[in-house]
């Protein structure tokens, strides 16, 4: 009997990437047939308007669900920082504070633009503000120094978002505290698309940078010594994931930890080149999200926000990645 060869890793991580593009059509039809009274599919004659919503509900965890994916990527990269993910980072939390004030105080109604552009705005904000208080002086912040700025910065941003909410009338209480918890049932299918139109361009663009990418992963030394234009090129990607989650949170509220979860299962599976590991991540992010989204229409007799339950999910994630880097002692 001829001993086996063993398949080389290169070609167990392609074999991964087109198992993952193949599966995430199946998973994404597997969605549309959950619903609360079982899997099925509704009557399109009968029920149109139940179908209708569940496509619309699928379609939004799968871009919402991908350009976070993308977002948590170009962080990890760009920081050289596996714990780097716009929840964790507090940019989610900015982002989340201007959605929540473009919509309190009206603005919101001048168009679907309205509601991405000041999230943006503020997420850029927080963002600056994390990365200036972790490395104070210019220096590169450190793993504790990122988490714990993201975690001050993201309570303000709770707290000024609190204190909006407080002061709101009724009917804008209700519906700005169901979106921060994360929620995919789409009100307005003009913000879906602005929102999915962004976020798509984006992780299309985020795409194109791979190889760029992979030259910043290195080092910033060695990506200058390869010609990358090191200042251009995290100030362009940093810009794109922001840019992204703050459409998502735009469409859909404060949804977390999908940026810190998927890139890294998809990282074990098709490797770290990302040329891969981009759209890997986007499948996977998208088909994830949807996933949480049909548990948390059919696992209860009451409907669960989305972002409850990825928090589940990804939070004891958190803390055994935060264990294990401190344990390994790369927590400076």
């Amino acid at each position: 009997m001829k001993p086996t060869t063993p398949v080389p890793r290169q070609t167990r991580q392609a074999r991964m990437f087109w198992l993952v593009l193949g599966l995430t059509p199946v998973i994404l039809g597997l969605c549309v047939l959950m619903g609360a009274a079982g899997i099925g599919l509704p009557d399109w004659t009968t029920q149109p308007v139940i179908l209708r919503l569940r496509l619309t509900r699928v379609l939004a965890g799968f871009l919402i669900g991908a350009a976070l994916s993308c977002a948590g990527v170009v962080l990890q990269a760009i920081l050289r920082n596996p714990l780097a993910e716009p929840y964790v980072l507090g940019v989610s939390s900015g982002a989340g504070l201007g959605a929540a004030v473009a919509i309190l105080t009206g603005f919101s109604a001048l168009g679907a633009f309205s509601v991405p552009l000041c999230s943006f705005i503020l997420a850029v904000l927080t963002l600056l503000t994390v990365y200036r208080l972790a490395g104070p002086g210019g220096s590169r912040p450190s793993v504790f120094g990122l988490i714990l700025s993201g975690v001050m910065v993201s309570s303000v941003c709770s707290s000024l978002l609190m204190f909006l909410v407080s002061v709101a009338p009724i009917e804008g209480m209700h519906s700005v505290i169901w979106w921060t918890l994360g929620n995919l049932e789409v009100t307005s299918e003009s913000l879906l698309a602005v929102g999915g139109g962004l976020s798509a361009a984006g992780c299309l663009a985020i795409w194109a940078l791979s190889p760029e990418l992979n030259a910043i992963t290195l080092g910033h030394e060695m990506a200058h010594h390869l010609g990358v234009r090191v200042k251009v090129m995290v100030a362009v990607a940093l810009g794109l994931a922001t840019l992204i989650t703050a459409a998502s949170v735009a469409v859909a509220g404060l949804i977390g930890f999908v940026g810190l979860l998927v890139p890294h299962v998809m990282r074990t599976l098709v490797g770290p080149d990302h040329r891969r590991l981009v759209p890997a991540a986007a499948l996977g992010g998208g088909a994830f999200l949807a996933i949480c989204d049909a548990v948390a229409r059919t696992a209860l007799n009451v409907e669960i926000p989305v972002g409850v339950v990825t928090a589940f999910i990804g939070g004891p994630f958190f803390l055994f990645l935060l264990h294990r880097r401190r344990k390994a002692g790369g927590m400076e």
